[in-house]
């Protein structure tokens, strides 16, 4: 791929726009995909293409979500992937995946996300993790860290808990600054986020996790006696196995799901 791609369209801040044009790392990122014929694709933010392009060679057709006019509109008069694509214009933050649902043939979902929307985003598909069977997302290399960090990390937060509540996570590759044109101020990553079929550590209700989560990484510096307190008492504590002496970043997603639960049962 030519380093022009972005001739004739500039990259738009509001829309945190960085366009991919490393012909090594496109290779290596459709390869982690695979995309496959007769697979229910969609990709995020196709914007000039650099992805869009080489599936579309390997696939007969796919669904892209761009909220850019005029890159929607390029993809629309394309000359190779007019044809293959089913173009949705608009913000995939408020966009219903259930419309895309095929029978026995769940979602595979991929992207270079913008860094300015990637942790909502991914909190938004979350809410779909029955219907995908997997998405790949170029991310700021940070955010990669913090979805596959375990407990005892600085990296570990809600979006660790909630990502891996839900999915596998991956790390697949790593992409330098160099890889994008306009570069980047910071390392991007591609990881792999594969929904479970069946919850490892289900909740009983998510507004308690995410109650939990919240209050536990909001104050950090605390113990759990101390961010919990109101909540949760020592006798409790002692009941679900944690201790409260350490820092919420030190409990595990299981004993998350279990102070949620234990909540949730406990305050009808």
């Amino acid at each position: 791929m030519k380093n022009d791609v972005h001739l004739g369209h500039k990259a738009r801040k509001r829309f945190g726009q960085n366009f991919l044009n490393d012909p090594y790392i496109i290779d290596g990122i459709v390869s982690a995909i695979n995309p496959r014929p007769g697979q229910n694709l969609i990709e995020i933010g196709p914007g000039l293409g650099a992805i869009t392009e080489p599936v579309g060679k390997l696939v007969d057709k796919f669904t892209v979500i761009e909220l850019d006019r005029d890159l929607a509109e390029r993809l629309r008069n394309h000359p190779d992937l007019a044809e293959k694509l089913t173009i949705h214009e608009g913000d995939a933050m408020r966009f219903d995946f259930t419309q895309l649902v095929k029978p026995n043939n769940k979602l595979r979902i991929f992207g270079n996300l913008p860094y300015n929307i990637s942790t909502p985003l991914m909190f938004h598909l979350f809410e779909f993790h029955k219907e995908i069977s997997d998405m790949h997302f170029m991310l700021q290399k940070e955010v990669v860290n913090r979805l596959s960090a375990g407990p005892g990390s600085k990296a570990y937060g809600r979006l660790t808990v909630m990502a891996q509540y839900y999915c596998k996570v991956v790390p697949v590759l790593e992409v330098p600054p160099t890889a994008f044109v306009p570069p980047p101020k910071v390392d991007s990553a591609v990881v792999r986020l594969v929904p479970y079929e069946e919850l490892p550590h289900p909740a009983t209700n998510l507004k308690w996790l995410d109650r939990v989560c919240r209050e536990g990484f909001n104050q950090r510096r605390k113990t759990v006696r101390n961010c919990y307190k109101g909540l949760l008492d020592d006798a409790a504590f002692e009941q679900l196995g944690v201790n409260p002496g350490v820092r919420p970043e030190n409990l595990t997603l299981e004993q998350f799901v279990a102070m949620a639960n234990y909540l949730d049962a406990n305050h009808a």
